[in-house]
């Protein structure tokens, strides 16, 4: 395998720090090693949606330092100080369905928790992963936490 090869594989995974999201990025660690890919890691962050709200140059620059916070956390959590793969860290101003699909372009696989933050406590699949699953431009792994199992 060239090394060109090994940069054109690529494993994409969606965090958002839940106890799910770094389960699946473990996940997506591993298998990079398994396979000689490289690894991906997405956080998108938006504002709510608001009538008359714009938001301010520093609330921008806030919320991007939580969502790149909450990432290099994930990172630290998921991975050993030394990973077997290349992890590159992404934070998008965007949904994370849109932000999601959008990296998975040309990705070999997309790999998502099964329930991040919000949404129903019991709920087997949550609306991010199962629009992926629906939608993504690639084959996709959904990790539920080990807890839920």
């Amino acid at each position: 395998m060239t090394e060109q090869d090994v940069a054109r594989r690529r494993i994409v995974v969606g965090v958002d720090g839940s106890p799910s999201s770094i389960d699946a990025l473990r996940w997506a660690v591993e298998q990079a090693h398994a396979v000689g890919a490289v690894v991906e890691a997405v956080t998108a962050w938006q504002y709510p949606v608001s009538p008359g709200w714009t938001g301010t140059a520093a609330a921008d620059e806030y919320v991007l330092g939580i969502a790149r916070k909450t990432l290099d956390s994930a990172i630290a959590e998921a991975s050993d100080p030394e990973p077997p793969v290349r992890i590159g860290a992404r934070v998008v101003e965007a949904g994370a369905v849109p932000a999601l699909l959008e990296a998975a372009r040309d990705a070999e696989l997309l790999v998502v928790g099964s329930r991040g933050h919000g949404g129903f406590a019991g709920a087997l699949l949550g609306s991010v992963s199962q629009h992926c699953v629906q939608h993504a431009p690639c084959p996709v792994v959904v990790v539920r936490h080990r807890e839920d199992r």
